[in-house]
């Protein structure tokens, strides 16, 4: 039995409440069982200056735990001058997500940043960012649409993320902090709506862990992110029929 006491192919309870921000084009708290995370998407009339003339726009993200998100207090990185290396690979993962799934030349030269800030953490917090970011980037996007920026969604298809590990020797799904803390393994997938990979990060805590052991991780991760992907049409589908 799982420490939550679910079945190895339970999701943690997941909830998407979109346009959470007030003044953000897009927005989306998103929870993961005891995991929230705050995606705010900001659209800027400008690009990078490598990008400048191409036509093309740019999606960015930034990462960010807030100092209570855990048991014990972290201190801000602002506070000490610089970002951790974990929170730079997260947000480029986060941005890396994102561009995955859309029309890089579909919204002109505009960026769009997906702010992820951690307000609780209970595991798989880069995982609840990027399922919740997408959502953030897609209300931004039907706003410029609105606004008449431009003409159609910039969407390829959607994209989710979910952890998985080996815990007591069994292939779990979304995993939280008590099991990811003792897991013999543990990856994190993400996956587009139609079970494309984007990327895996995949670890062995102690044993290095077979090709068979990772068909199985990687097949709960393609039924979560399904599972994922449903939520978030959902999720979408509601805030149209409310507005």
């Amino acid at each position: 039995m799982r420490p939550s006491g679910r079945t190895p192919k339970d999701l943690r309870p997941v909830s998407f409440e979109l346009g959470f921000a007030k003044h953000a084009e897009g927005s989306c708290l998103v929870k993961f069982g005891d995991t929230h995370v705050l995606c705010a998407a900001s659209v800027e009339e400008n690009v990078p200056g490598w990008m400048r003339g191409t036509g093309k726009g740019w999606i960015t993200a930034e990462y960010g735990m807030l100092p209570r998100s855990t048991n014990t207090r972290t201190a801000r990185e602002a506070a000490k001058g610089r970002q951790s290396g974990r929170t730079q690979e997260i947000q480029r993962l986060i941005g890396r997500a994102l561009r995955s799934v859309v029309k890089m030349d579909g919204f002109g030269e505009v960026q769009v940043r997906v702010d992820c800030d951690v307000l609780q953490a209970d595991g798989g917090t880069r995982t609840a960012s990027i399922t919740g970011a997408y959502l953030a980037l897609h209300q931004a996007f039907t706003r410029m649409i609105d606004l008449g920026v431009m003409t159609e969604m910039p969407y390829k298809e959607p994209v989710a993320a979910i952890s998985c590990g080996i815990y007591n020797g069994t292939p779990v799904l979304d995993l939280d902090y008590a099991e990811d803390s003792n897991a013999q393994a543990d990856a994190n997938f993400v996956l587009t709506g139609s079970g494309r990979i984007v990327e895996i990060q995949g670890t062995a805590e102690e044993d290095p862990f077979t090709v068979e052991e990772f068909q199985g991780l990687l097949d709960l991760a393609q039924m979560g992110c399904a599972d994922l992907v449903r939520m978030q049409q959902a999720a979408l589908d509601a805030l149209t029929a409310s507005a």
